[in-house]
């Protein structure tokens, strides 16, 4: 895009640069490599709740496994954590919460998928 922009369209340096919201030396470096595609690094930051994860882990599939009614609540279970000296927020255990569960279920989807494929396969060599 940057290559067209320049070449084909003769847009300043200035103005990719604006558009993108990159540095024009961004934009000349794009210009000048081999590159097509940037390729930023992914970011790789840590959160209060990283040293919990394990613990809150094991107690989200604990309580899976309980009937509705038997259940902790998230609340709760972030008021167990600051008891283990966690100090960040009921919204950062919801989360961690919301993607341990499609976590699971992306793993419980993935392995009934191999499953259905083996059985395919053996059903063909039959």
């Amino acid at each position: 895009m940057i290559r067209r922009w320049h070449i084909r369209d003769q847009i300043p340096l200035r103005e990719i640069a604006r558009r993108l919201g990159i540095s024009r030396n961004t934009v000349q470096r794009y210009l000048r490599s081999e590159v097509t595609e940037p390729a930023y690094a992914e970011r790789q930051t840590t959160s209060a709740i990283d040293k919990y994860a394990l613990q809150l882990s094991s107690w989200l599939k604990t309580e899976a496994g309980k009937n509705r009614k038997q259940r902790r609540s998230l609340k709760q279970l972030h008021l167990d954590l600051k008891e283990l000296g966690f100090e960040g927020t009921y919204d950062r255990v919801a989360a961690f919460a919301r993607k341990w569960k499609v976590d699971q279920t992306d793993r419980v989807n993935s392995a009934s998928k191999r499953t259905d494929i083996a059985a395919i396969k053996a059903e063909w060599h039959k």
